[in-house]
């Protein structure tokens, strides 16, 4: 029941985002995030000692998960709170329903989970008459356009401020038309008047987490509008939804990481709400909810733990690869056709839905290493897409062509001196036809490069013959 992936026509997707200019117009706003990173970054001395503190939580966090696993349900039930194990998005989906219909809920609000997003919830609660309400400002704009995210922090990056405005004009038609929507400030008061009374009337509240803490059963969220307060506040219910490997040992754990989170995703020091919640209401509260659920979702990820992709659990969902990536930057989060998009998508979405239809994302990349570079949790993301490659090529998934392609420079690769014979008057024969203009329009075998850009003519000798100049080696 997971959200239908359209990763196996990637290259269409590509083609597609390309030629759309309003698109082109919005990407560049996610560069917006490098600076600040950067900045962030800087005026925290001890950061990437932080970020070698986080990835060592994470991997002792992993190594023994089912014993922090064990202690976080203890803890929860504890506090008054349930517990549900799911092994797939159907069963994930299947729990949080029972849980709606034993309220006869109407209506949900949500905070955003992109646990929610990989099981196609609001789809399924839309198809038993439950109304699932986005609550955060990015998620409710794609949701009023039917659209799924295209960042995992900044859902609607690729919205512009005037299609917003049409947007709200459109499913707003009970307010004034002729009111007054060209400032930013005008859009996010209408929108939380909306909102509000959602918050009041909703039955259930679910939100995501961002860390479940072994030592106390406490659900963190982050986030810099409130509405998951609000969302998990209000109704008589709250339901956390999250994957296993967002279990964190302690609280002082969660500490060191938030440290890092926020400077990596938007640049801030931490985000404006960091929200712990601990069980349902208890006797003197002066709010929160009857009733305190956790769904924790498997879909895949036991089975990665020891293997070779078992680093990419170490995972936050910050953002700073897909904000740091130039591919990324190019065509957007729509165009990596699943819910995950950017260089960690690529990693995670062939371990989710298979690298037959996940296999194209992990060759969305130039291996410029800079999502590694900013990677908080220091996830080596180039070195997880390789395997992939190799996956993808042992399995026959790849073109006749590029197969073609690979198995013949790995014949030369394999025989330097046949390699050298090879290319080094090839080398001297594209730079002879191109000195004059210096570049190619157009070379055989290149057209996908050469259809988007020039190729460089090759000047001066091959690197093989510098080098044995250099060093007096020989073949």
């Amino acid at each position: 029941m997971s959200v239908a992936a359209t990763t196996p026509r990637f290259k269409a997707n590509v083609h597609e985002a390309l030629h759309d200019l309003r698109l082109q117009g919005a990407l560049p706003h996610a560069r917006n995030f490098i600076g600040r990173r950067a900045d962030a970054a800087a005026r925290l001395p001890e950061f990437d000692a932080l970020r070698d503190s986080a990835r060592a939580i994470k991997d002792h966090t992993l190594a023994h998960l089912d014993l922090y696993l064990e202690a976080y349900e203890k803890k929860v039930v504890e506090a008054g709170g349930h517990v549900h194990y799911a092994r797939d998005s159907d069963e994930a989906v299947a729990v949080i329903l029972g849980i709606c219909k034993a309220r006869d809920a109407k209506v949900v609000t949500k905070g955003k989970s992109m646990i929610s997003e990989e099981i196609g919830l609001n789809a399924a609660l839309e198809r038993e008459g439950i109304n699932a309400v986005e609550t955060d400002l990015g998620e409710y704009v794609i949701q009023l356009r039917g659209e799924a995210p295209s960042h995992i922090i900044a859902p609607a990056i690729h919205v512009s401020r005037d299609d917003i405005e049409a947007d709200f004009r459109r499913a707003h038609r009970d307010l004034a038309p002729d009111r007054d929507l060209s400032q930013p400030e005008q859009l996010l008061g209408e929108a939380r008047a909306i909102l509000r009374d959602r918050f009041l009337s909703a039955d259930i509240g679910l939100t995501g987490a961002n860390f479940l803490v072994a030592e106390t059963g406490t659900s963190i969220i982050v986030t810099n509008e409130g509405n998951g307060d609000l969302t998990q506040i209000l109704p008589k219910v709250h339901v956390v939804l999250a994957s296993l490997e967002k279990i964190t040992p302690t609280l002082n754990d969660v500490a060191q990481i938030l440290r890092v989170l926020a400077r990596s995703a938007t640049g801030q020091d931490m985000s404006v709400y960091t929200t712990l919640s601990t069980g349902p209401r208890r006797p003197g509260d002066p709010d929160g909810p009857e009733e305190y659920h956790v769904v924790l979702l498997d879909n895949g990820r036991s089975a990665t733990l020891g293997g070779p992709f078992a680093e990419m659990l170490r995972c936050i969902r910050c953002g700073a690869c897909m904000n740091h990536c130039p591919v990324y930057h190019a065509v957007g989060g729509h165009a990596y056709g699943w819910v995950y998009p950017g260089p960690m998508g690529a990693v995670l979405t062939p371990l989710l839905i298979g690298v037959a239809e996940g296999g194209n994302l992990p060759n969305a990349s130039t291996f410029c290493g800079r999502c590694e570079a900013v990677c908080p949790m220091r996830i080596p993301l180039p070195k997880l897409m390789r395997i992939w490659r190799e996956r993808e090529f042992a399995r026959g998934l790849t073109s006749p062509f590029a197969r073609a392609a690979i198995r013949l420079w790995a014949f030369f690769a394999s025989r330097p001196t046949l390699y050298g014979l090879a290319v080094e008057p090839a080398m001297r024969l594209l730079a002879r036809i191109g000195r004059r203009r210096g570049r190619f329009a157009w070379l055989p075998f290149a057209g996908g490069w050469t259809r988007g850009r020039d190729f460089p003519a090759p000047q001066g000798a091959t690197f093989q013959s510098r080098w044995r100049a250099k060093s007096g080696a020989t073949r």
